[in-house]
């Protein structure tokens, strides 16, 4: 084991709640605002998730105002206090890119896991 190895091992975070792709997850995201810190919750659907070891991210998609955001989060960072599973997706994919093409309803639904 080298030593950028053993520095990555270091940054890891102990406790990372499971997820995958296409469940709804809240980030709990800290935000610095002057001399103040608050935490502010980030609600979607993950429609990817990418890399391995410090390098793993995933992105989450959700519909604000009937405009589509996306954010993509670095697991291992600091700046997310939690993540939370709201619900658990059924998908076939690894990456849902095909959600940004859809408008209204169908653009937040994955099925429900069984």
């Amino acid at each position: 084991m080298n030593i950028l190895d053993k520095i990555g091992q270091e940054q890891l975070k102990s406790e990372v709640t499971p997820f995958n792709v296409g469940d709804t997850v809240k980030v709990h995201c800290r935000v610095i605002e002057g001399g103040k810190e608050r935490v502010q919750v980030f609600q979607g659907i993950v429609i990817g998730k990418r890399g391995a070891g410090v390098n793993e991210a995933f992105t989450v998609r959700k519909i604000s105002y009937g405009e589509g955001v996306e954010r993509s989060f670095p697991l291992h960072s600091p700046r997310i206090a939690k993540i939370e599973v709201a619900s658990r997706g059924k998908v076939r994919r690894a990456k849902l890119n095909y959600l940004r093409n859809r408008v209204g309803k169908e653009a937040v639904t994955v099925k429900a896991a069984r």
